[in-house]
């Protein structure tokens, strides 16, 4: 990520996944904070909606 756009865009592909209550993107640090209703939220869901928005997974 380079930009607050790049954070917005990770931000809204996390948002999309069903079950995911809240987000914090961190540019600086280069990571995701996610808040999610277990058991409806998978993290290979999460993963793949970064994906699918252009960005790598580290």
């Amino acid at each position: 990520m380079t930009c607050a756009n790049c954070v917005a865009a990770v931000e809204r592909a996390l948002r999309s996944v069903p079950g995911v209550l809240a987000v914090r993107v961190s540019l600086a640090d280069e990571n995701a904070a996610v808040e999610l209703i277990p058991g409806e939220a998978k993290l290979a869901d999460l993963q793949q909606r970064v994906k699918a928005a252009g960005y790598e997974l580290s």
